[in-house]
């Protein structure tokens, strides 16, 4: 719906040629800013209503309770069963943190979330098998353990914004009605949605620039198998976009057929879904600068690894 309401907005009333690099920026714009508006919406509208029938003492205990180890299994299980894009976790991981969850847990959850799902998972095992489907979960899993343990080590809490929107914390108020949990779920999804809105709209016009501006062989051109660099690049250049795990399967599947590595095209993905320019944008509303860029930058790190890993093993 969207694609096609862009492409005649874009192609036919403003009559720009599908070959104009501004023509394919703009259509990626007003496509994936709506598209984006109403997931995050629903989502966080959806996600604030289940938190409210979870108080934050059950939630705490139940990720806590075996201790912080187990807690960060816990917590990427859940993030591999909950088919989340990079923003629309955010919202769970905002209740995380309320409830009072270890900082390290909450982020093993908000890496595995978008980057494993079940989506991603059947087209993978579908176009490249179920060695590659395991392989591809085993790293995603042991990336979000890994990340969420080294944060949680290097106790950062300090670096945790005082967020306290109205009606933020859903899942500490009592309700009696239905009708109640909607109201408090409204209220908390606007005032959210209003803040990260000017800055999603900036981050999306980015995506739209890359989308529009840069060649579609860039990165098998310059991240090619004799490029020593090519799996950091990948990384860079998927950081600024936006997609799930499952939106970028067939991309990382066209990617391989025109030449990519393996590791580098499924480093690429992992960038793309887990440290997304758009997610960082809205964690700021919770996360101090330095605590954004040590979680993004511990994310980088391992999966640049992880590309080279699956370069030299597959």
């Amino acid at each position: 719906m969207f694609d096609s309401f862009s492409n005649y907005l874009v192609y036919h009333w403003l009559e720009f040629s599908p070959n104009e690099p501004l023509g394919a920026a703009l259509q990626f714009f007003l496509a994936d800013m709506p598209k984006l508006v109403v997931l995050l919406t629903c989502s966080i509208f959806i996600i604030s209503i289940i938190r409210s029938y979870f108080p934050a003492s059950k939630t705490k205990e139940f990720l806590t309770r075996r201790g912080q180890g187990a807690g960060h299994v816990l917590a990427a299980i859940i993030g591999i069963i909950t088919p989340f894009c990079s923003c629309s976790a955010v919202p769970l991981f905002i209740g995380f943190i309320e409830a009072g969850v270890p900082l390290g847990v909450t982020f093993s959850f908000l890496v595995a979330s978008p980057m494993v799902n079940e989506v991603a998972l059947i087209l993978l095992f579908g176009l490249f098998g179920w060695k590659i489907a395991l392989l591809y979960m085993a790293s995603g899993v042991t990336i979000a353990i890994l990340a969420g343990f080294i944060i949680g080590r290097l106790q950062l809490e300090h670096l945790l914004e005082a967020y306290a929107p109205e009606n933020a914390s859903v899942n500490t108020v009592e309700f009696h009605s239905f009708s109640q949990r909607c109201q408090s779920a409204g209220s908390f999804t606007f005032e959210l949605l209003k803040y990260i809105l000017p800055y999603l709209t900036v981050a999306i016009a980015i995506g739209g620039f890359i989308h529009g501006f840069v060649p579609e062989d860039f990165l098998t051109h310059y991240a090619g198998p004799e490029n020593m660099f090519a799996v950091p690049l990948a990384v860079l250049v998927g950081v600024p976009l936006y997609n799930s795990a499952g939106g970028m399967v067939p991309i990382v599947y066209s990617l391989i057929e025109k030449g990519l590595p393996l590791g580098t095209a499924l480093a690429f993905m992992m960038a793309v879904s887990a440290i997304s320019f758009p997610e960082m944008v809205i964690l700021r509303k919770v996360l101090k600068t330095k605590l954004i860029g040590i979680f993004a930058g511990i994310l980088a790190v391992a999966i640049i690894c992880t590309g080279y890993l699956f370069n030299l093993v597959v």
